[in-house]
């Protein structure tokens, strides 16, 4: 997940004066203590950070905690790590498993994903016969989020503005680097025995992208997930994220639950947090989530073939109460818009005007004008007093296209802002959309006050 991607003010000064082109010079520095104390610089600033600590989860299977998870089985001679966690904490992740069983040659580093807090690490474990294995879309998925880093970092930076102003291009605590040795086609899993274990790398393609891995360990009925789950377990995917990525395919992740939910797990390891364990207790929540997904995928298509609009069907589609799941990292309503827009595009057929590159704030402040700022502040009021906090945004944002400074459409957007904030913190508590209003209600009280917002 990229919402934990980087930290701390001036971390881009540190990390950008230093510039490593192998995994052995990365591996040098570590062992300096040299990123440790760029780490330190950063993690201050890091409100989501976790601290590391290292424990067994089994005989001779261990995990790193923080911010992401790094998980390291022990085959005896050589070890198993399964993702490599945040740039940040990899060497200290490291060192606190290799206090449990010592500085041993690293034969596999398995990656679920290529988020960089899942990937972040791997220079720091890879060695030169290290295979390196990830998702055959691995590869394809990290060029386009390297590509559009300057854009999707600013995205990031409005929901997590502690982050830095610019992205970490260079040295090893940048993103974009890793070469997998060997990749993993959708539904060829790949097998492989070391030291008394069994390993099977099944593809699981669905909640965090094209190009999941899980890693199934068959005798010890251990599965490790990385964020084919999400953060959270169970929980209603995010098929959607607001801080952009390419869509989920649902389909596509309901046959990858139908595989997991198969090999009957007694320890599910997620790629954040702590394991769950349990058969029953894993079947069941994986079953929910798979049912969940089917469920809104099709109450959004049979309302799509009944002619309902997008907004129709976000507004109605809910998950029944035997399907019921935290909405805290995915949000069914968002699920909708993205299924409707992943199966029939950008295009709603609600206006011509959609079809060309003038949006409809083109002309609110000329809406404003002949309207009237106060006009429609009191219809922001009236709206608000409806019970209606969206269309009283609307209105305001309308009045303040033609006035930013307009005290009462100010106000009334505060207003409303609240409204919608309290609704989220008090009904599905979605992270992202209450970090989303609390910063845009910082904004607004600032321009009241007649000062700047410190977190845009």
């Amino acid at each position: 997940m990229l919402l934990w991607l980087l930290g701390g003010l001036g971390f881009a000064v540190v990390a950008a004066a230093l510039t490593l082109a192998t995994s052995e010079e990365a591996r040098k520095v570590a062992s300096t203590g040299l990123v440790d104390s760029m780490a330190d610089a950063a993690e201050g600033f890091m409100t989501q950070a976790t601290p590391v600590d290292a424990h067994a989860l089994a005989p001779n299977i261990y995990q790193a905690r923080g911010v992401s998870n790094t998980h390291l089985i022990d085959t005896g001679d050589s070890v198993v790590i399964f993702d490599t966690g945040l740039s940040i904490q990899a060497t200290r992740q490291k060192r606190a498993l290799e206090e449990l069983v010592g500085e041993k040659p690293v034969s596999h580093v398995i990656l679920s994903h290529s988020h960089q807090d899942h990937v972040g690490g791997t220079q720091f474990w890879a060695e030169a016969e290290t295979r390196i294995i990830a998702h055959r879309e691995f590869s394809e998925e990290q060029r386009y989020l390297k590509n559009l880093e300057p854009y999707l970092h600013q995205r990031n930076r409005r929901l997590f503005p502690w982050m830095p102003e610019e992205p970490i291009t260079r040295g090893p605590l940048s993103f974009g680097h890793v070469v997998p040795t060997q990749t993993i086609r959708n539904g060829e899993p790949y097998k492989f025995s070391q030291g008394g274990f069994r390993f099977e790398v099944l593809p699981t393609p669905g909640a965090e992208g094209l190009d999941n891995l899980s890693l199934w360990l068959p005798d010890q009925r251990i599965l490790f997930v990385g964020d084919t789950l999400g953060p959270i377990f169970p929980q209603f995917p995010n098929i959607f994220t607001m801080r952009g990525e390419k869509m989920r395919k649902p389909m596509e992740y309901i046959e990858s639950l139908n595989r997991l939910i198969d090999l009957n797990a007694e320890m599910l390891v997620p790629g954040h947090l702590a394991p769950t364990r349990g058969a029953q207790e894993i079947r069941e929540g994986l079953t929910r989530i798979r049912d969940a997904v089917q469920y809104v995928h099709d109450e959004t298509v049979k309302g799509m073939n009944a002619g309902k609009t997008v907004w129709q069907l976000m507004e109605e589609i809910q998950l029944p109460p035997e399907l019921a799941l935290s909405q805290v990292h995915g949000r069914v309503s968002w699920g909708v818009r993205s299924l409707w827009e992943y199966y029939a595009t950008w295009f709603h057929y609600d206006s011509t005007t959609e079809l060309y590159p003038v949006p409809v704030r083109e002309v609110y402040a000329e809406l404003g004008e002949l309207a009237g700022v106060e006009a429609l502040s009191r219809q922001a009021r009236a709206a608000l007093a409806a019970g209606e906090p969206v269309k009283a945004l609307h209105f305001c944002e309308i009045a303040l296209a033609t006035d930013p400074g307009a005290r009462a459409a100010l106000k009334a957007q505060r207003d409303a802002l609240r409204v919608l904030l309290d609704r989220a913190r008090t009904g599905f508590e979605t992270s992202y959309e209450i970090i989303w209003l609390e910063g845009e209600l910082e904004m607004t009280e600032a321009a009241l006050a007649g000062t700047p917002s410190a977190s845009r």
